[in-house]
């Protein structure tokens, strides 16, 4: 028999693989009929009402713009200015805004796809990261606990060939089930919002960038897919998975942080695992240093900004995920399996 296709059929068969799956549509399902319920296709009356409202809210901050740069050139006195108006005109100039108000701003109980998807992609990435580590740490784990590898390098006395085929054969079983899972979501809400909702502005920038969103994110899944697969392996039982990332969530991410909160550390953040794993998934994430405040002393300051970018939080990632599946595979390769 073909070790590949063993190994997918020892995958699909377990039990915990099957609960996962279940509990994945079960989310999805109860996701969508939330979301379902609580929207509905709004009236012709309801859009006119709603596209006048971003209209005169488009005029306002247009107006109070002008305003601001009136004041800033002396043609009114700020005394006679009556309504807040930011010192920085560009923080309201509608030129420099994301987005500009649209329709869809002002319309009540209607679930709009395209403002609606990144946060619903963020939740599936977030369901399948969990699956990923989840399944990864079960299915070595359990093996290694239960006797099943040494069964298998019975019939097949090649460690690494082994390992490896496990490892590749959890990859592309989690890569599968992402894109199918990734799939049936996104187009179950693209359905509700034809049915009982808008669309939105589904234009090709939409797309390019909740496909780099789902692309960094399915690179983050099967990272922490490996990461279990590796501490389970190093540690013999999937429990050893599950300690690890605990004791690193509650020691490290919790209790170290703030300790460097008290202390003062500069840019924490950069210590955390969790910075690099959002830097990821986003494409950038920022922080504000609030140590120039402190060296500055009493009065007023923001701080300064600093970001990451997922460019170098892949490289990281992928350095201590390559580091931690070695060592599993050279001490798989030298443990006593008996």
């Amino acid at each position: 028999m073909n070790l590949v296709r063993a190994e997918l059929e020892r995958l699909g068969a377990r039990r915990f693989v099957q609960l996962m799956l279940v509990l994945l549509v079960l989310a999805f399902g109860v996701t969508a009929a939330t979301t379902l319920a609580g929207s509905h296709r709004p009236t012709a009356e309801e859009l006119f009402d709603a596209q006048r409202q971003a209209a005169a809210a488009r005029i306002d901050l247009e107006r109070t713009h002008q305003l601001c740069l009136d004041r800033q050139r002396g043609a009114v006195l700020a005394d006679d200015v009556r309504e807040y108006v930011p010192d920085d005109c560009s923080e309201i100039d509608p030129a420099l805004m994301e987005r500009a108000p649209v329709t869809s701003d002002f319309l009540s109980g209607v679930f709009i796809f395209a403002e609606e998807a990144e946060a619903l992609l963020y939740f599936l990435i977030a369901f399948l990261a969990l699956f990923g580590f989840l399944v990864g740490a079960s299915y070595i784990g359990a093996d290694l606990n239960s006797g099943g590898v040494v069964n298998l390098l019975l019939w097949r006395p090649r460690r690494m060939t082994v390992l490896g085929t496990k490892l590749g054969t959890l990859l592309g079983g989690t890569a599968l089930v992402s894109v199918l899972a990734s799939a049936a979501y996104l187009g179950t809400f693209w359905l509700i919002a034809q049915v009982a909702g808008r669309p939105g502005g589904l234009d090709g920038e939409f797309w390019g960038s909740l496909g780099a969103i789902w692309g960094r994110g399915l690179l983050l899944v099967l990272l922490l897919t490996t990461v279990g697969f590796a501490v389970a392996t190093l540690g013999r039982h999937t429990s050893a998975a599950l300690g690890a990332i605990a004791g690193y969530l509650v020691v490290w991410e919790l209790g170290a942080r703030l300790v460097m909160e008290i202390l003062d550390i500069v840019k924490p953040e950069r210590l955390m695992l969790s910075s690099y794993a959002a830097a990821l998934l986003n494409g950038q994430v920022r922080f504000w240093d609030y140590q120039p405040c402190i060296a500055n002393g009493p009065g007023s300051c923001d701080g300064a900004a600093w970001a990451l970018t997922w460019q170098p939080s892949l490289l990281l990632l992928l350095g201590l995920t390559g580091a931690l599946t070695a060592a599993a595979f050279v001490a798989f390769r030298r443990r006593d399996l008996m």
